[in-house]
């Protein structure tokens, strides 16, 4: 059996993390004793012994919808988004006063192009303004393109506005970023678990966690609840064309 929140767990949050997934471990009284860390996580979300994990919507609607079930996406409380959505964060060097037009004739770094926050949304909304980037630069994470951002290797940036949050809180260097536009609210990261599984049984064991959670762990992770997000609202989220087309 394996679990996994790996999706929000920066150094910072891991022992909530580990007090969130021990309160569903004994909510269910089922799943291994510790989060896994160490593996893939497409190896994870395909594992057929996967109890418990959190992926993100593009990977869901392109991949994994019907190998896995929705267990229900957490509320993240963010400003301006219904319950169980974000959006995506355009960045740029706070140094500078340039607009998504001017930016996109330069570097446009992105996590991965299977990222619905990182790639997705935002070049979603920039077809939306007849815009497209220059250039692009595949970083491997949310935080490593705000890096690139900060250290003058990309011009911008479109991070999870959770993950934005997280790192004004976590990361000095992130207050050398600005926003520059949000893109429209999509539904956030869905907790998921295999087929086969009792999907209901591991939402209200969520739900129980939630609510036995201190609100130092709660406010750590900005969780404020479960909320139930049908398959195809995530199936509906519109997919662009990979960097390289």
């Amino acid at each position: 059996m394996t679990a996994m929140l790996g999706m929000y767990d920066m150094p910072a949050l891991q022992p909530a993390n580990n007090r969130l997934w021990a309160a569903i471990r004994s909510n269910l009284n089922d799943g291994p004793e510790t989060l896994d860390r160490d593996r893939d996580f497409w190896e994870i979300w395909r594992d057929p012994d996967m109890v418990f994990s959190q992926t993100c919507g593009m990977p869901f609607r392109t991949q994994l919808h019907g190998t896995v079930q929705l267990v229900g996406t957490p509320d993240y409380g963010l400003p301006d988004c219904p319950a169980g959505y974000y959006r995506s964060v355009f960045v740029a060097h706070a140094d500078t006063t340039s607009d998504l037009a001017e930016l996109c004739t330069g570097v446009f770094a992105y996590n991965e192009a299977v990222s619905q926050s990182g790639w997705a949304a935002p070049t979603t909304h920039l077809k939306g303004l007849g815009l497209k980037p220059a250039k692009v630069l595949q970083s491997g994470g949310h935080a490593l393109s705000a890096q690139a951002v900060s250290d003058g290797r990309a011009d911008f940036a479109a991070l999870d506005m959770l993950t934005w949050v997280l790192l004004q809180e976590h990361e000095p260097f992130a207050q050398s970023l600005r926003i520059v536009e949000l893109t429209d609210p999509t539904p956030t990261l869905p907790y998921i678990t295999a087929l086969g599984r009792d999907r209901t049984l591991i939402a209200a064991a969520v739900r129980a966690a939630i609510a036995e959670l201190s609100s130092e762990d709660r406010d750590t992770l900005h969780l404020h609840g479960l909320v139930d997000i049908p398959a195809e609202t995530y199936l509906a989220v519109p997919t662009p064309a990979a960097p390289e087309e």
